[in-house]
């Protein structure tokens, strides 16, 4: 297949809002893990994403553009949504739960763009596909804490 630049971009922009919504979710979370065990590993997750982050924003800057910011509703959306459950149940059962259904929308919508975007060179593809196994190892890891 031919690789096109557009698609190559609009999937990398698409990485980084998402990558920055995780490490978002992870920050919002981690004051109140209580085993150290899961904030261990959060907190390697966190460092984990940041990297992907990282690299996400160099490929983007050699290609000269810019990054792109999480949709800010639906990152009010999810603050919002921690607050109320952390509120009504501070546990490291709702973390986890909260931080499945945050790795399965991600997940879900990385998998989607990778798609969408079929034409994104080789780079991006595999950037994309890095943090969908992260998001998946996150995922799988959680369940120990539901």
């Amino acid at each position: 297949m031919e690789h096109n630049e557009n698609d190559s971009v609009k999937l990398l922009r698409e990485c980084d809002a998402g990558v920055q919504m995780g490490v978002d979710s992870i920050t919002d979370v981690l004051d109140d893990v209580r085993s150290d065990e899961l904030r261990e590993f959060l907190n390697a997750c966190k460092a984990e994403h940041e990297g992907l982050r990282d690299e996400i924003q160099r490929e983007l800057a050699s290609r000269g553009v810019d990054g792109k910011a999480p949709n800010p509703i639906a990152k009010g959306m999810s603050k919002m949504k921690t607050g109320l459950n952390m509120a009504a149940m501070k546990s490291d059962a709702t973390i986890a739960k909260l931080m499945t259904e945050g790795c399965n929308m991600g997940i879900e919508s990385l998998s989607k763009y990778l798609n969408q975007y079929a034409a994104a060179d080789e780079r991006a593809q595999k950037l994309a596909k890095t943090l969908i196994a992260a998001e998946e190892r996150l995922c799988v890891k959680m369940r120990a804490y539901l």
